[in-house]
């Protein structure tokens, strides 16, 4: 069918556009040319179209977000707000990659930010969702095989597990008065999960935040580093962020989801959620 169009198209012109062989077709000089012009209208209309099915879905909610709040927050929740709205149908992805919204690859990003302010793009709406303490953690068996951890500058000789850069420990022993010409070593594993786990087995120490790592602290899998000792404060903080396109801010689908969440997290860490302390004020 597009070959036939395409015979149409030429005929109408009168340009060769394609040139076709036995084995392959390719666009001529003038195809090339003409392709150039017409991809941006193309693209728009593409995605008016989309935006418009868009639109019209009030049963399909794509969200994107971190790997490790996806798996030790957001995972054990989502199931509530399934429960409650059975009309719809949920997709969680966990990955860093930033999405194109303008394209509808996500309605919803959760967005974790540490040390630099937020960077949105035009046409995004945030608000934020929770102020979280960064923390040092490692293993008991881990803490046990190594000398004392008495203040933060005593972590400079353990062994530090990193994501993908040495930065997250640079912000965080600056914000603790380390600011040394620092030779930062240790494994990078690329993803805050993987350096959790890689506490978890004793390997080193990571930093994580409180809505991450949970879980593990109050198992004993895991051991906050300094904690109530007055030299390990005050904590830099890290920020999660709500994400969606200004224009479907208030959509109902989108609306509904977003006071789930704010609630959600007012529920577990009433300390924490940002949002929903801004509720309460404007309320008051």
């Amino acid at each position: 069918m597009i070959s036939r169009h395409l015979r149409t198209l030429e005929a109408w012109t009168g340009i060769k556009l394609i040139d076709r062989t036995s084995s392959s077709i390719s666009l001529t000089e003038e195809g090339v040319r003409y392709h150039k012009q017409i991809a941006a209208a193309m693209d728009a209309i593409a995605n008016a179209t989309i935006d418009v099915m868009r639109r019209g879905d009030n049963r399909r909610l794509l969200i994107w977000c971190a790997p490790g709040f996806a798996l030790h927050w957001m995972s054990s929740k989502i199931g509530l707000f399934e429960k409650a709205n059975r009309d719809l149908e949920i997709e969680l992805r966990p990955t860093d990659r930033r999405p194109d919204f303008a394209s509808h690859e996500t309605d919803i990003r959760f967005e974790s930010v540490y040390g630099n302010p937020l960077q949105l793009a035009p046409g995004l709406r945030c608000t934020e969702l929770a102020r979280v303490p960064i923390v040092a953690v490692a293993s008991p068996a881990y803490l046990a095989s190594m000398p004392p951890i008495e203040t933060p500058r005593d972590l400079l000789g353990q062994r530090l597990l990193h994501e993908e850069d040495f930065d997250g420990w640079a912000h965080w022993l600056a914000a603790h008065g380390i600011y040394d010409e620092l030779d930062l070593g240790g494994p990078r594993l690329w993803q805050g999960h993987m350096t959790l786990d890689a506490a978890i087995h004793g390997r080193g120490v990571t930093l994580s935040n409180h809505m991450v790592v949970s879980h593990e602290l109050a198992s004993g899998r895991l051991v906050e580093i300094g904690k109530g000792d007055t030299s390990f404060q005050p904590y830099s903080d890290g920020i999660y962020y709500f994400i969606t396109r200004a224009d479907r801010w208030d959509s109902p689908l989108i609306r509904r989801y977003r006071n789930w969440l704010i609630n959600a997290i007012a529920a577990d860490w009433p300390e924490l959620g940002v949002a929903a302390q801004k509720q309460r004020s404007r309320a008051g």
